[in-house]
């Protein structure tokens, strides 16, 4: 018979397909998450076992994280010396992931204390070099206790990594199951783009014409957000600049807006990125003047434009890896290539990305990967289509 878990099982991705992952569960009311986290987990193809802390117990049952994973939790070490058994060889597991991870348990790892099944999961693991991944969660002032920053430090020295916490001046809140997911993707990566900086812009310009009216185009900046969760997942160190959007953007990524080109003109000298990777749908013209105030509507007027700066080659000199994308309309495959290859030259690109306009606002589309030597149709969720970019441009680094 089915477990329930196995329904969802890559129900979203195969990016953790293979992975196991031991979630250690301590006494913070944010293990109330843990049942969500383990379920976005599994629906990217981790296999989560859970080990729960007496405090935890309070919180959660074992068996909602039973129902959750498929597996029946740990709670105590017995005689099968499961510490070991699942901790004592780096083959036996993935990643040790404490989630939530209270300041008592943080100080207690970073001093070598192991009372609970999650301490003492720590503590072998820290021994055998299993990859260890704690979710921080406490109110603010327990967070900034010189105490735990000290064993946050520690820690960290050891090669621990953290994921979170989410600070709003209160409580230093413990990380979405997106963030968890995504930040276990990248900490697990071995693709050639882990530790390089990656640099995604997108969205639209937005050039006014008065205080309340502007012209922009329909870009969502879909294509930007996956680009930048891609490159993330695969271990990149991900900056995204964003314009214009309609979609929600990834609170773990760093993220700067700008609304017209020359925002985006102006911001170009801060890139000292390996690689930059160019979708966002800018103007080619702005009003050559913007009106004070709102324009009454009764009032006619004539609006001149002038051209803006052209952004890829100031890109390209800050830059030595640049794609860039052609959006064109009403042209056929063989002319969508030409000019996709005219502005790989032109510019001096590593790739260009050519695509119909139609796809714009779509969840999938299909494009054409453009670079000197071939070219590559690409058809999928536009999550798909930027994994198989960064593997077709970057997966033999």
């Amino acid at each position: 018979m089915t477990h329930p878990s196995e329904e969802i099982y890559c129900e979203k991705s195969d990016q953790l397909d293979g992975k196991r992952i031991i979630m250690g569960i301590t006494g913070s009311i944010a293990a109330v998450e843990c049942f969500s986290t383990i379920r976005e987990f599994i629906r990217h193809g981790a296999e989560v076992i859970p080990v729960m802390s007496e405090e935890a117990q309070k919180i959660v049952t074992k068996e909602s994280l039973q129902f959750a994973s498929g597996y029946e939790p740990i709670t105590d070490l017995s005689g099968m010396a499961e510490h070991v058994t699942l901790m004592g060889d780096k083959e036996d597991a993935d990643l040790l992931l404490i989630y939530p991870a209270t300041a008592n348990t943080i100080s207690k790892i970073a001093n070598g204390i192991d009372d609970t099944p999650v301490t003492s999961m720590a503590s072998v693991a820290l021994g055998t070099g299993i990859p260890i991944a704690i979710a921080p969660a406490m109110h603010q002032a327990m967070y900034d206790n010189p105490a735990v920053r000290s064993n946050l430090d520690k820690l960290g020295a050891w090669g621990v990594e953290f994921i979170g916490p989410r600070l709003d001046g209160v409580r230093a809140k413990v990380a979405t199951p997106e963030q968890v997911v995504a930040c276990t993707s990248a900490i697990l990566s071995d693709h050639p783009l882990k530790g390089k900086k990656v640099l995604v812009i997108g969205g639209r310009s937005e050039e006014p014409i008065d205080s309340m009216r502007l012209i922009t185009n329909h870009s969502t900046g879909l294509m930007a957000v996956c680009l930048a969760q891609a490159a993330f997942n695969k271990g990149a160190k991900v900056d995204l600049w964003m314009g214009g959007c309609s979609v929600s953007l990834p609170e773990y990524i760093e993220t700067r807006r700008f609304e017209s080109v020359k925002d985006l003109v102006e911001m170009v000298d801060d890139i000292d990125h390996d690689i930059v990777i160019v979708p966002a749908a800018l103007a080619d013209f702005t009003p050559s003047e913007q009106a004070e105030g709102k324009i009454p509507s009764e009032l006619a007027f004539d609006l001149k434009l002038e051209s803006v700066s052209k952004v890829l080659p100031l890109i390209r000199k800050r830059c030595p890896t640049v794609i860039g994308f052609k959006a064109e309309s009403g042209v056929d495959r063989k002319e969508l290539i030409e000019r996709a290859r005219d502005r790989l030259v032109k510019y001096d690109l590593y790739a260009v990305v050519a695509n119909d306009i139609v796809a714009a606002g779509k969840e999938s589309s299909s494009v054409i990967l453009v670079r000197e030597d071939f070219t590559e149709d690409i058809s999928g969720t536009k999550l798909q289509i930027s994994e198989s970019i960064l593997d077709q441009c970057f997966g033999d680094l």
